[in-house]
């Protein structure tokens, strides 16, 4: 397992200097819009493309999402972490 893999932020939290693209994500799935439309998400290589995707993904897939962050508690939360949510693939 490579250490961009090992160590990549699980949480918008844990994500550094997306702090505006994070409150729109968020937003997104507050409002129950996320599944309305399809994300691009673009950026030099370690920008945390591929890590704000996995999140916003968790967050929508999410059974009890908090302030538009997911639960990390639910099965659909833990599914995703373990990597074997039915409706996920990367």
């Amino acid at each position: 397992m490579g250490l961009d893999t090992k160590y990549r932020p699980i949480s918008f939290s844990d994500v550094l200097g997306q702090e505006s693209s994070i409150k729109v994500l968020k937003r997104f799935v507050e409002t129950k819009q996320g599944f309305q439309q399809s994300y691009l998400f673009c950026g030099p290589y370690g920008s945390g493309k591929t890590t704000l995707g996995r999140i916003l993904a968790r967050a929508l897939l999410c059974d009890d999402p908090i302030d538009g962050s997911p639960c990390d508690k639910c099965d659909s939360c833990l599914d995703m972490l373990n990597n074997s949510h039915g409706s996920f693939i990367e």
